[in-house]
């Protein structure tokens, strides 16, 4: 008996073999990996503001350097991830116009503010820490554009996490005042970079069919936990503490027992109503609006370059 294309497609994702952008595959494949690559394009994207805003007040040239080119990297994150969405037929406008108008969604971690030069150490380590720590599974996704993207996001990201942990740990060995601060900014992006795992795996409605897909590897809880184990350590030798009085090790397993989520905190910043929220997505329209100039002048240029090349042929073979 001959086997549907459901099935075969099933069967070579159970072989752990690519799907490529001209393979056949499920709407609802097509759908899921849209939904997921342009939301990260959107994170990386949106998450050059609050870095973005520290670049003016770095506290020397080589911190400035140092940021301008992680807010750098991070633009270049985006592009790739919006070139792999495009590849499953989805046009880049079509993505902006969701972002801007509050249809697509994007990490909530970035509608929280920067107010030290302590928050952009913390969120290299942290915010960049639990990135890698969900992106470096994508690099075994089993969409093919994807996958190979995220090799190179993850190289980069590894670089910033490295980045903001040396800030942490500059700021830890200075003045009283610098290790406070850097115990006020682990205080304040703690409890967010766990959530940028998601829900918990009950109440995560994607988990269980991403994983059949082979777009996950790993589950929210099950990746959150592995966060928290890398992190406890790297705070000690910080010698900062980590918020949460219910953090424990158990001896048996090796892990940390750690407290409760505020998941209604969650939910009201990725329903909009975060710190942030408002001001993040103002900027990325007033950008993209007064960047209009920039990309018709572009266009304006490949098309004079492609009538030169018609033109040429056309003489050639007059």
């Amino acid at each position: 008996m001959e086997l549907s294309l459901e099935q075969k497609f099933q069967d070579k994702i159970d072989r752990d073999e690519r799907i490529e952008p001209r393979d056949w595959m499920p709407d609802s494949y097509r759908k899921t990996l849209v939904r997921q690559i342009s939301q990260h394009a959107h994170s990386e994207l949106v998450g050059m503001l609050p870095e973005g805003n520290w670049i003016s007040r770095a506290p020397s040239l080589r911190r400035k350097l140092g940021l301008m080119a992680k807010v750098q990297d991070e633009a270049g994150h985006g592009l790739y991830l919006y070139s792999a969405a495009e590849t499953l037929g989805v046009e880049r406008d079509t993505m902006f116009d969701q972002l801007h108008t509050g249809k697509a969604k994007y990490s909530s971690i970035f509608n929280y503010p920067t107010l030290t030069w302590a928050d952009i150490g913390a969120i290299g380590w942290l915010v960049d820490g639990a990135a890698i720590m969900n992106q470096v599974p994508l690099c075994r996704c089993s969409y093919g554009p994807y996958a190979r993207a995220m090799v190179r996001v993850c190289k980069e990201e590894s670089f910033h996490q490295r980045q903001g942990f040396e800030i942490m740990l500059t700021l830890c060995n200075g003045t009283p005042e610098q290790k406070a601060m850097a115990q006020d900014a682990l205080n304040r992006w703690w409890w967010p970079s766990l959530m940028m795992f998601g829900p918990n795996d009950a109440e995560s409605p994607n988990t269980k069919q991403s994983m059949a897909w082979n777009i996950k590897r790993f589950t929210n809880d099950e990746l959150r936990q592995r966060f928290v184990d890398m992190s406890v350590p790297q705070a000690a030798l910080l010698g900062i503490n980590i918020p949460d009085a219910d953090l424990k090790l158990d001896e048996e397993t090796g892990k940390y027992s750690f407290g409760e989520i505020n998941w209604d905190e969650f939910w009201q910043v990725v329903k909009g109503h975060g710190p942030c929220n408002k001001d993040r997505l103002a900027a990325r329209v007033k950008a993209h609006e007064d960047g209009a100039w920039v990309r018709e002048a572009a266009m304006a240029y490949a098309e004079k370059q492609e009538q030169k090349k018609l033109n040429t042929i056309a003489v050639k073979t007059a």
